[in-house]
């Protein structure tokens, strides 16, 4: 049983592990290669950090694409009610906004970070920035017996017997995230799930699609074709972008875009349907009453209530329809056009932006190879993992934050301790 801990990484899982762990009477001890904590939390949310949901805990696995069957211990053991307590205790005041986000008041994402950091550091842990891991270390047992960091080339041995490996995915590696913790896995026999791009942008041929960038596009619905056929539909919020698509909805349909990008090896063609609370029929009701009311007017300045006045040129680019006709004169086959094309804006999405600038990694360790209630190895002893460098992701939402907080807790509680040093798990309010 250990007394010394060692956590590689100090982002979401890696800090809320060595706190929880240290709390327990362990020495810890965190390396973190880069020169401050929590680099991806600081600009999670685009710096503002949706930290968890406030949906029914029941209703968290669905959001979980990525193994979420295997997280259901775990945030049932440290859910996002707990995360919202714990925050709070922390003194970072939280909100709820729409979709059930939850966000701090302040809507800086350096004050989570910094709470996580002064958690940790509160409870005992070091942190040793600026540390790169480079090894685990194994004794002729088999036992993980230390891990060597490197600092400014020279190298360090940190003795231990159990290591919790918190180094994130391959997404925004300017934050850290360089896969470190994948090779260490596979190094001691772990089975690595490919990785590849979750949450990430995708990118569009039409021309005029690139020259909307920055139009956003509020509860809409994209709907994607899937070459072996039928079709997915992701209700919601998008944006275009100088290279394509972004956006909630985007990116919750990205990992399924960039699979069936590489199985067809061609594009896949896509639809956002304009008015998704209507109806066809509704929707020419509509058009109907529209015309009506402008019907002196000529066609290009008649649609200001019906769409962005961005998108107005594209529309009447895209119907054919001859933007000085006026109202009256639109005949029932251009009014058919018309409403196709708000029901139905065709787009072909041609691949998905680089892992890179994915949002989460999806792929990595192989959860069937890892305990789902302690994050240990079920292949080392001793070695643990939390994060996203297991092969798990949600949705957009705070599900991936939930997800690091809950696995990084678990491992946690997974270490066996000294007795001399145990502690006892915390209650659901995360107290003794």
């Amino acid at each position: 049983m250990s007394r010394s801990v060692v956590v590689l990484g100090a982002g979401a899982s890696g800090l809320i592990a060595a706190g929880f762990l240290a709390k327990r009477g362990a020495r810890v001890q965190v390396l973190e290669k880069m020169p401050r904590t929590a680099s991806k939390v600081r600009i999670s949310g685009k710096g503002r950090c949706n930290v968890t949901s406030n949906l029914p805990l029941e209703e968290f696995i669905a959001n979980y694409p990525g193994n979420g069957r295997f997280l259901y211990s775990a945030l049932h053991r440290f859910s996002n009610r707990d995360v919202m307590d714990f925050f709070a205790r922390l003194g970072v005041e939280l909100k709820v906004e729409r979709g059930q986000r939850v966000f701090p008041v302040s809507d800086n994402a350096h004050e989570v970070a910094d709470a996580l950091e002064r958690f940790a550091r509160s409870q005992g842990a070091e942190i040793y920035l600026a540390h790169k891991a480079v090894r685990i270390e194994l004794a002729p047992s088999g036992r993980i017996s230390g891990v060597v960091a490197q600092k400014g080339g020279k190298e360090q041995v940190f003795p231990t017997d159990t290591v919790v490996v918190a180094t994130g995915g391959l997404s925004y590696p300017g934050t850290g995230s360089t896969g470190d913790g994948l090779m260490f896995a596979q190094s001691l026999g772990h089975r690595i799930v490919e990785p590849r791009p979750a949450l990430v942008p995708v990118r569009v041929e039409e021309q005029w699609a690139l020259e909307l960038a920055g139009l956003t596009l509020r509860n809409v619905e994209l709907q994607v074709v899937n070459p072996r056929g039928g079709t997915e539909r992701f209700f919601g919020e998008l944006m275009f972008a100088h290279f394509g698509l972004t956006g909630p909805i985007v990116l919750t349909a990205s990992e399924q875009i960039g699979l069936w990008v590489k199985e067809s090896g061609r594009p896949i063609q896509a639809f956002i349907d304009l008015k998704p609370a209507l109806s066809d029929e509704q929707l020419d009701q509509r058009l109907l009453r529209d015309f009506a009311k402008s019907s002196r007017k000529q066609f290009k300045n008649a649609l200001d209530a019906l769409v962005p006045k961005r998108l107005i040129p594209v529309l009447i680019n895209l119907s054919g329809i001859d933007p000085t006709k006026q109202c009256h004169q639109i005949t029932r086959a251009e009014r058919t056009a018309l409403r196709r094309l708000l029901k139905g804006l065709p787009l072909t999405i041609t691949k998905t932006l680089p892992l890179a600038a994915a949002i989460v990694t999806a792929g990595g360790v192989d959860v069937r190879e890892v305990d789902p209630r302690t994050m240990e190895s079920k292949k080392v002893k001793g070695l643990f993992f939390c994060g996203e460098v297991l092969d798990i992701h949600g949705v957009t939402g705070g599900f991936n934050l939930q997800a690091a907080f809950s696995t990084g807790y678990c491992a946690a509680q997974g270490v066996e301790l000294s007795p001399t040093f145990q502690g006892g798990e915390l209650d659901r309010r995360g107290e003794h």
